[in-house]
This record gives structure tokens, C-alpha cells and sequence, in this order.
């Protein structure tokens, strides 16, 4: 614990945490007027007219009641999971950049307990922007959800379902930052490499597969789960989409990516020259 403490301590004493802080919530607005947008439409009486039918049924399930819900819940996720992502990273490369992370190893000279220390304080960093912007959720959601009445959807368990697994991917994903940190020290070099692999892993992937499925069949969309950003979409779905995998294996796959993360990037601090 006293270690923990001595990273958050870290990331309290700078103003990374609180600009990073300021800027979800700009994007998480952004993404409220989207979705915003986007209830309206599904929830229309028009969302599916002149659609092919497979199109139109996948519509009417992302237009059912609890969707609807668990999207607006769960919203800023997508934008929200990069922050902590880079927040993650720079907690070990700001070690590096302040070329402190001497002094840091030569105080606690057991680099494992460092390591854990510095995923525990960055999950429990993802974990506090989770909280914020789903209480922000859970005041402006039903607000969204009345408009087009629509009841609040707080009794089901499909939606508290997403709202939790929305949580756990903040985590996953600030510990998948503190590997990336690990296993490139520069702190430019670190970011600008998370944030690449985030967006273009979700686009490039969604793309990549579309065509494969074409050629070889829908079975072939569901190897998308595998891509970490789009594994964490598919935890957030409160009813399973035709041509969708589960919603629980896309938390499995993120699971085991952080684990094989963390364990990687422990390896590696415990083994690098860190003068």
C-alpha cells in the first residue's frame, strides 16, 4: 500500500491527471450530443425503412429499450478508454522523461513490487474516471431515454451488466497503458504509439474483417472480439447483435490481454539496465 500511495502521489503532484481530467469530460460531452443523435434515430418509428433485412435486424436490437440504455450509460467510453490508456503510459515514462526512475528503483530496489504498484495506482486512476463520467451517465441518460419515451431501463440487469464491464475495461485498459510505457520508454514515442494501435486497431480491424466476411462468410466477423478496442465495445452491449459474438468473451479477451501486458512488462523492468 505504500508504494500505491507513493504512485498516486506521482500522479496528484503534477497536472497531468486533472488536465487529462478536463479533457474527458469535453470529449464525453462531445460523444453525449452524438448519442444523443443517435438514440433519436433508433428509437424513430422510421429507423428501418427501405433497409435490407439483415441491416434492419440489426438496427431493431440496437434500437430495443435496453440498448438504448446501455449505450447512453455507458457512454464516453470510447474516447474516454484513450485517456487512461495514455494516462497509464505516462505513469512509468514520466519515471523515464524526469529521469527519476533511479532514484525510484534504488529506493525500492524489488522492481515486481514497483511495477504492481504503478498498475494498481493506474487502474485505480481508470477506475476514478469510470466513476465520473458514469454518474454523468446516470443523471443525463434518463433524461435522453424520456425524450423519446423511453423508460430508464435502471431495473434490468442487461444494463448494469454493461455499466459494469464498462468499468472493468477502464482498468484493463490504463494497466495496457503501463505495458506499453514499459516496453517503450519514450514518452512521446510510448503515446503516439497507444493511441495508433487504439483507433487504428478499431478501424482498420472493423474493415479488415467486413471484407474477409464477404469472401468467407459472417462467421469470420466474429474474430473481431480478438482486437482489443473493439473487444471493449462488444462489453458494453446490452443485447447480443446478430453476427456478434457474446458479450462476456469480449471482457475474457481483454482480461488476458492485460494479464499477458502486465506480465510482459513486469518481466522486462525487472531485466533492463534502467540507468
Amino acid at each position: 500500500m505504500r508504494l500505491v500511495r507513493a504512485e498516486l502521489l506521482k500522479i496528484r503532484s503534477t497536472n497531468t491527471w486533472w488536465t487529462f481530467g478536463l479533457i474527458a469530460l469535453g470529449l464525453w460531452a462531445v460523444t453525449l450530443f452524438f448519442n444523443y443523435i443517435q438514440t433519436q434515430f433508433l428509437a424513430g418509428p422510421d429507423a428501418t425503412t427501405g433497409m435490407p433485412e439483415d441491416q434492419a435486424e440489426q438496427l431493431r436490437a440496437a434500437g430495443e429499450p435496453v440498448s438504448l440504455a446501455a449505450n447512453l450509460y455507458t457512454n464516453g467510453q470510447f474516447l474516454g478508454l484513450v485517456i487512461v490508456l495514455v494516462l497509464g503510459v505516462l505513469v512509468v515514462t514520466n519515471e523515464f522523461h524526469h529521469q527519476t526512475v533511479t532514484t525510484t528503483f534504488l529506493t525500492t530496489p524489488h522492481r515486481t513490487a514497483v511495477v504492481v504498484a504503478k498498475l494498481v495506482a493506474a487502474a485505480l486512476l481508470g477506475a476514478l474516471f469510470w466513476v465520473v463520467t458514469t454518474g454523468l451517465n446516470l443523471l443525463t441518460g434518463p433524461l435522453i431515454l424520456n425524450a423519446f419515451d423511453v423508460a430508464n431501463q435502471l431495473d434490468k440487469g442487461e444494463v448494469w451488466q454493461a455499466i459494469w464491464l464498462n468499468g472493468l475495461a477502464y482498468l484493463l485498459w490504463a494497466i495496457f497503458g503501463v505495458g506499453f510505457g514499459v516496453l517503450i520508454r519514450s514518452q512521446i514515442g510510448a503515446t503516439v504509439t497507444a493511441i495508433l494501435l487504439y483507433f487504428a486497431g478499431f478501424i482498420g480491424a472493423a474493415i479488415f474483417f467486413s471484407t474477409l466476411a464477404t469472401r468467407f462468410g459472417d462467421w469470420i466477423n466474429d474474430l473481431q472480439v480478438l482486437v482489443p478496442s473493439l473487444a471493449s465495445q462488444l462489453m458494453v452491449s446490452a443485447v447480443e447483435l446478430p453476427s456478434q459474438p457474446p458479450q462476456w468473451l469480449g471482457a475474457v479477451v481483454l482480461i488476458g490481454y492485460a494479464v499477458l501486458t502486465a506480465g510482459i512488462g513486469t518481466l522486462m523492468i525487472r531485466k533492463r539496465d534502467i540507468s
